[in-house]
């Protein structure tokens, strides 16, 4: 089908204009419009800040510290309210030495179970200071996301550190409790930050004499006399 096209004469565009009152510079341009919802959105906050923000003075606590009877911190992340996969996860940090362990073998123990998760400082995001006693047994930190509920997750790392404690705590010798800690994991993360401490040695890897064999080393003068003179 073929389409219809309608022309209009000049005298009809002149009818239509006539409609259409000119400008004469009174309309506020496009730059005008944004600033004043800009302007909008600020006086709308202003507001807020003005009436609202202090009705949650209801709702203020006084900061309790967690002692060694609550030594669990547990990390959430949240977007205000809007949905996202990482609101379910849930990340639980704790130090060695406030666990229920009976002696310093559970400790040993502990620390080679966890592998990786143990570091000798707290993680940067744990929120916990650094403390003498705390930091004595180094750090624990295990988080979860394989649930779709944030309850299911720390329920998991609940019972994961229930287990831990457990296994470090059974009677008898372990075949694993005389293996030395391993370390690698903490190297790999100086030597990712490349903050210097991978450099000749820096940061508690400088080599020294324990670390060559015993074969390699120089005699004692004596030994070497005794060796050269004659014997009588």
């Amino acid at each position: 089908m073929r389409k219809k096209t309608y022309k209009t004469s000049e005298t009809d565009d002149e009818e239509i204009l006539q409609h259409f009152q000119p400008d004469a510079g009174l309309d506020v341009p496009v730059a005008g419009y944004l600033l004043h919802r800009q302007q909008r959105q600020t006086l709308y906050f202003m507001r807020l800040i003005e009436h609202e923000i202090p009705k949650l003075v209801a709702f203020r606590k006084p900061f309790v510290p967690p002692t060694a009877a609550t030594p669990l911190v547990i990390r959430s992340v949240d977007f205000s309210g809007e949905q996202h996969p990482l609101t379910a996860k849930r990340s639980v940090v704790v130090p060695v030495a406030h666990l229920p362990l009976r002696n310093e073998v559970a400790f040993q123990r502990t620390k080679l179970l966890a592998g990786v998760r143990w570091t000798p400082e707290p993680p940067r995001d744990s929120g916990i200071l650094v403390d003498e006693d705390a930091a004595k047994h180094g750090f624990i930190k295990i988080s979860c996301e394989d649930f779709p509920r944030a309850n299911m997750n720390l329920k998991w790392i609940s019972d994961t550190l229930d287990k831990l404690v457990l296994e470090a705590n059974a009677e008898g010798e372990a075949p694993y409790q005389r293996l030395p800690l391993d370390t690698r994991h903490l190297d790999s993360k100086v030597r990712k930050s490349k903050k210097g401490d991978h450099v000749r040695g820096r940061g508690g890897l400088r080599p020294s004499l324990k670390d060559f064999p015993a074969e390699w080393l120089p005699k004692r003068e004596e030994n070497v006399i005794s060796s050269i003179l004659p014997s009588q």
